[in-house]
């Protein structure tokens, strides 16, 4: 009954001051070195980076010694002994080795260093490496940060669709979701007649959770979804996925510089949370990754966010003194090159950047005095650009119609979104946050699919 009865490593290396009489420890083999009397294992069992050593004495008694290899998995069980003078302070002296799992020598993980594209070939083994049970286990952690700073401010968590009729970018790059046979499709003259699919209508994957997080929060006030999303945009780029995890509260009563107010708040929330709460895992990015990325975080924690303009952004840009690939003029939308420009050499830390063109902006944004721009904000933090959007929403019937007919928007799509404009409207606002590009760069990786455990990107959906 008590095989599996374990006492975590983490735990272990937590206390190295408390040995113990007897412990079990079930583990994968990191290590192995043999010397003449003696046999010294690492075990490492995924709660955290370090491993446990393993001292076997009298190796002549473990029967099951010569299937030990690289990978094995093993059940141990024997007293914990200190060792303060050991730069491991524990070590176990098993009196019992089991195997669980046997790893023939072929295992692809043989070597202590791999590139991160050979580990992308073998994702379905990558987990078992440091660099990705640290980035896992960072992944864990701050995914706990967001709801915890949602949940102490009284917000509440909902689960918006992941089956949708609405694109709400209107960038019409999006998954179509259906139960017909593709070979033998039924038309209407020309046109496919989505009224006998599955759902009698046209879906598909949702690109984002705002629109029916706007729904709940003009009826239950501040909100947040946090869940996966899917673009079938054909980006085979390092900062691109298929399917990825965005953030996007959305709060009633709340005006554009209020959500600016608590998206900063909220980032800088993260950043802290990283660096206070998973020092085991910054350590390592900065060890590792990115010898720069506690200070790249404690800078922008340190800073105050610049509030900035996009028609006074377009000016900075258009007079620095500085050639860009692409050329600056009003009414475009801002590139990396330019973002990175503003925060890095001109205001030296984070801006949000404010007022956008209204035709470069999605239909739901609230329409300036000069009708020729939005409420609409972007967050650019150094060595990334943007990396928060955000909005105060159209509360206004008449002028969201006006921009659902200026971007030619099918408006009986969305009749049911203009109905919490109808019926007791209220200004209200929010953001969204791209988990995985948080993680990219909190953690210093250069490419989103080592951020995520199983990539989706195009030409590649393994498992």
């Amino acid at each position: 009954m008590d095989y599996f009865k374990k006492t975590k490593i983490a735990q272990i290396l937590k206390q190295p001051d408390k040995p113990a009489d007897n412990v079990i420890v079930l583990g994968w083999i990191r290590t192995r070195r043999d010397s003449a009397n003696l046999i010294f294992l690492e075990v490492n069992d995924g709660s955290c980076l370090a491993n446990l050593q393993i001292v076997i004495e009298n190796p002549d008694n473990f029967v099951d010694m010569q299937r030990v290899h690289l990978g094995t998995s093993v059940r141990l069980e024997g007293p914990l002994i200190a060792v303060p003078d050991r730069k491991h302070k524990i070590e176990m002296h098993p009196h019992s080795l089991t195997i669980v799992g046997d790893c023939p020598t072929e295992y692809p993980l043989q070597k202590k260093r791999h590139s991160f594209e050979f580990l992308r070939e073998i994702a379905h083994l990558r987990p078992r490496t440091n660099t990705f049970g640290v980035i896992n286990r960072f992944r864990s952690k701050i995914a706990f940060a967001i709801h915890k700073f949602f949940q102490e401010r009284g917000f509440y968590y909902i689960h918006s669709p992941i089956i949708t009729t609405t694109d709400a970018e209107g960038a019409g790059e999006t998954f179509k979701v259906t139960a017909f046979d593709l070979k033998n499709l039924p038309f209407i003259k020309d046109e496919i007649d989505f009224k006998q699919d599955f759902f009698g209508s046209e879906t598909f994957l949702a690109v984002t959770g705002q629109l029916e997080a706007e729904l709940l929060a003009t009826a239950i006030g501040d909100v947040y979804t946090f869940g996966p999303t899917f673009r079938a945009e054909n980006s085979n780029t390092s900062r691109h996925l298929s399917e990825f995890w965005m953030i996007e509260p959305e709060m009633a009563f709340c005006d554009l510089f209020e959500n600016m107010r608590l998206t900063g708040e909220f980032l800088k929330y993260l950043l802290n949370y990283a660096i206070n709460e998973c020092r085991e895992e910054m350590e390592f990015f900065n060890k590792w990754i990115n010898k720069d990325r506690i200070k790249i975080l404690k800078s922008v924690i340190d800073s105050k966010f610049t509030y900035c303009q996009y028609t006074e952004a377009v000016e900075i840009l258009s007079k620095a003194k500085k050639e860009f690939e692409f050329p600056v003029k009003w009414g475009m939308d801002l590139q990396s090159e330019h973002e990175r420009y503003l925060c890095e050499e001109y205001f030296k830390g984070p801006v949000m950047v404010y007022n956008y063109p209204r035709h470069i902006k999605p239909f739901y944004m609230r329409l300036n005095d000069d009708e020729k721009t939005v409420a609409a904000v972007d967050v650019l933090v150094p060595q990334v650009g943007e990396i928060v959007g955000g909005s105060q929403r159209e509360e206004r019937l008449e002028q969201l119609e006006d921009q659902v007919k200026f971007h030619n928007i099918d408006k009986s799509n969305i009749d049911w979104y203009c109905d919490i404009r109808r019926y007791g409207t209220v200004p209200h606002s929010g953001f969204g946050l791209g988990f995985a590009r948080t993680l990219m760069y909190m953690s210093g990786m250069t490419n989103i699919r080592d951020v995520i455990p199983f990539p989706r990107t195009p030409k590649s959906a393994k498992f």
